[in-house]
């Protein structure tokens, strides 16, 4: 082969596939099914975005590349902290370093040692970007410019309205005349001084549902209208005299007139002048900006915080998502079209987060529908994102030829979302864990671990489904002895197996593995000391995912974050189609390396597990 295509189908789930692949509605995958085959694919533990993407680049387990959730915690201070990447600080006359967490010899780079190039667009944990003999631009993991997976602004009129997750609320006054006088909340401040910020002169226009929004340093405005997104306007948060950290926002009209709700989305890094390098070679990020106009920049792409703090309409949302879809398409066209040897990649994440939103439409008694209101005609939104997906590898088979391999999958299925359970209150209630000043569940603050006590507790639960034993020697006030570990960890996995909820009697977890029953490899001393694999319809808690102990075992899931993916591995395959013959039997995520470089005659990497479907 001369080409490979793979195009990155982020969490299609196997039985909507089919049900759209039988009703006719996927004809280019059926091309490809037809051409060659389609299958399951196996995903991770756990079957998370960057934990199975992470699998595709190095052809490894987590144990082998090390990434086993969005949080990590530190050891030392129980405190939980961004499991992708981290900033490390390099003395005061120098710029924070960023370094990627990802272990591992990616398949583009034993390429690159081949002498073949890669063109890698958007593959989750690839920030800060790799060096490679291609071009590379960083996907999941690339924060905004406060630091998160997604921080927008909302502007009101409102003063009693409260922030909610992961969001800034600025109440602003309507004058008499001229324009309103606010800001936009920019990086986070280094130690001991305030946050950056843009000062901004709104122009209201509330009769014609119009405000125009410009920087106060003169720079050039946008116009937004009522219930629309605007373009982007480009800002710059001054750190000093000869500094500068530029951004971009979109703003979206949510109110006009009356009461005034401007919104603005998490403030992208400018791909002309990032705040950190996000592509290889550095200056492909600004190329692709000179081609197709500025673009999402942010590993979320998606405004999944607008939506979840209910900020945004679904109207609203899918109107942010047909952008990035389209932002998408085009980069991946313009690369295309120059691509002529060697590997490319493009990942499309928009399913995945519809998914996440919308599942409720498909469930009417959904406890996410509680006391929400139901229009049944949303549940078309997540079969459009797959007819959507269709298209995408349509386009990319304009580019295929004889000499090129065309594989299209997705890391892992989907599922309904209805019902948390507490780790931590369970760990409590069978004796693990216990909570200072004779406090119970629900009693103390809902997250960060905050008051537990650390010298009777053996085991504690932080991020989507992990447990970590309270080891001395290795936690910050570690009781369990290294002897004793083992053991513990047996019991503990032998008590929450099977268990069961007491609303209906449903398992709720099917099993509790250990890290080395679910592990192999040179990082597994960052992994949990135990995995729990949740029976579908369950998942970890909100509540579970920043530590908290709240009152309860169990209970309902009543946020729009109806849909998830993190249970049983086995029962969360992805799909995979290939338009050759393949192995399509056992097919693996760690199997797609291998499959990759024997297309291109390279040998597959020392570390690799699986391999090659092809032969």
């Amino acid at each position: 082969m001369k080409k490979v295509i793979v195009i990155g189908l982020d969490g299609l789930e196997p039985t909507i596939v089919d049900a759209l692949l039988a009703a006719g509605e996927l004809p280019n995958l059926a091309r490809l099914r037809d051409r060659g085959g389609y299958s399951r694919i196996a995903t991770t533990t756990p079957a998370q975005t960057p934990v199975a993407w992470s699998t595709f680049a190095t052809g490894t387990n987590p144990g082998g590349h090390g990434i086993f959730d969005f949080l990590r915690r530190d050891p030392a201070t129980y405190l939980p902290d961004l499991g992708l990447n981290r900033h490390e600080s390099r003395g005061a006359f120098l710029p924070p370093r960023v370094v990627n967490l990802r272990q591992g010899e990616t398949v583009w780079e034993l390429l690159g040692k081949a002498g073949i190039e890669s063109t890698i667009l958007r593959c989750p944990v690839t920030y800060p970007p790799d060096a490679l003999r291609g071009r590379l631009l960083s996907g999941m993991g690339v924060p905004d410019l406060r630091g998160g997976f997604g921080t927008p602004t909302l502007y009101t009129t409102d003063a009693t309205l409260q922030a909610r997750e992961s969001e800034s609320v600025v109440v602003v006054a309507l004058p008499e005349s001229g324009p309103i006088e606010t800001h936009l909340p920019g990086p986070k401040g280094a130690k001991g001084k305030p946050d950056l910020r843009v000062e901004l002169r709104i122009h209201h226009e509330p009769s014609a549902g119009r405000a125009v929004v410009a920087p106060a340093d003169g720079s050039d405005p946008v116009e937004v209208l009522e219930g629309q997104w605007s373009d982007w306007l480009r800002v710059r948060f001054k750190q000093g005299l000869l500094q500068s950290v530029h951004g971009m926002v979109r703003f979206h009209g949510i109110r006009l007139a009356g009461d005034f709700q401007l919104y603005a989305s998490p403030v992208n890094f400018d791909p002309d002048a990032p705040a950190f390098p996000i592509s290889h070679p550095p200056e492909y990020v600004s190329e692709i900006s000179a081609e197709i106009g500025p673009f999402h920049t942010t590993g979320m792409v998606e405004d999944h915080t607008g939506m979840m703090n209910e900020r945004l309409s679904e109207a609203a949302f899918l109107d942010q998502c047909d952008l990035a879809w389209r932002e998408r398409e085009a980069q991946m066209l313009l690369a295309l079209e120059k691509f002529d040897r060697g590997l490319f990649f493009c990942l499309f994440d928009t399913p995945d987060r519809v998914q996440h939103l919308f599942w409720r439409f498909r469930e009417p008694d959904h406890p996410a529908n509680r006391d929400r209101a139901f229009d049944p005609t949303w549940a078309r939104a997540i079969d459009d994102q797959y007819r959507r997906s269709d298209e995408m590898v349509g386009r990319a088979l304009e580019f295929a030829d004889d000499e090129t391999l065309v594989i299209a999958s997705s890391d892992h299925g989907f599922g309904s979302f209805r019902r948390g359970v507490n780790l931590n209150t369970v760990l409590h209630d069978l004796g693990y864990l216990h909570l200072a000043g004779g406090a119970r569940p629900g009693d103390v603050h809902g997250e960060m671990l905050r008051g537990i006590d650390w010298e009777k507790t053996r085991a504690y639960a932080l991020g989507l489904g992990g447990i970590y034993l309270n080891r001395k020697g290795r936690e910050g006030s570690g009781i369990v002895a290294p002897a004793d570990a083992d053991a513990l960890g047996r019991e503990i996995a032998e008590r929450l197996a099977g268990m069961v909820d007491p609303q209906d009697g449903a398992t709720a977890i099917r099993r509790v593995r250990g890290r080395d029953e679910a592990y192999s490899g040179p990082c597994v001393d960052r992994a949990p000391d135990l995995l729990v694999d949740f029976a579908p319809g369950y998942r970890a808690s909100w509540g579970t995912s920043l530590g908290g102990v709240p009152a309860g075992r169990i209970e309902d899931n009543t946020r729009l974050w109806s849909g998830d993916h993190i249970i049983d591995p086995e029962a969360a395959p992805g799909v995979l189609f290939i338009d050759r013959r393949f192995r399509g039997e056992r097919a693996s995520l760690v199997d797609l390396a291998p499959t990759i470089l024997d297309a291109l005659g390279v040998p597959k990497g020392s570390a690799m597990e699986g391999s090659s479907l092809l032969s």
